[in-house]
């Protein structure tokens, strides 16, 4: 006999702010990243580095470091954006991106929390709306860190 699973309700006290992925170790300017950069410099680099740009320049309080290979933003220490060049493409990745206010419909994946949006040198989609979804993830984190 097949039985009906039911969601358990959420624990009263707790958030979606405790499942913020977390690097104590994001500094201001990670070295390593620069070293990344370097190793992606052609069209693909230079695509990752300008949307990682836009990251850094969300506000004084953005810290990076490489995890999983790739640069990531983070708002202190929690995690928010992210590129990462590949052959053919280069994904703007964030990690509550499943969360956060979409309405030019960028955003692609089927994950419980990260969305990213894929750039090609031919295509690289509406910069505008991408500088606002990276704008729209650093203020939730932002928020979602102040809640805590």
């Amino acid at each position: 006999m097949m039985t009906e699973s039911k969601a358990k309700p959420k624990a009263k006290g707790t958030s979606s702010a405790s499942q913020l992925l977390r690097f104590p170790s994001s500094v201001k300017r990670d070295p390593a990243i620069e070293v990344w950069m370097h190793e992606h410099s052609g069209e693909l680099g230079a695509i990752a580095q300008r949307w990682f740009e836009v990251m850094r320049d969300c506000g004084d309080d953005v810290r990076e470091l490489l995890h999983d290979g790739h640069p990531t933003a983070c708002v202190a220490d929690a995690a928010f954006a992210y590129v990462n060049a590949f052959k053919a493409h280069v994904n703007v990745g964030f990690f509550r991106g499943a969360e956060i206010a979409d309405p030019e419909h960028l955003l692609e994946g089927t994950g419980k929390f990260m969305r990213h949006v894929k750039l090609r040198p031919e295509s690289q989609g509406d910069a505008t709306a991408l500088m606002k979804l990276i704008e729209t993830a650093y203020a939730d984190m932002k928020r979602r860190l102040k809640a805590e």
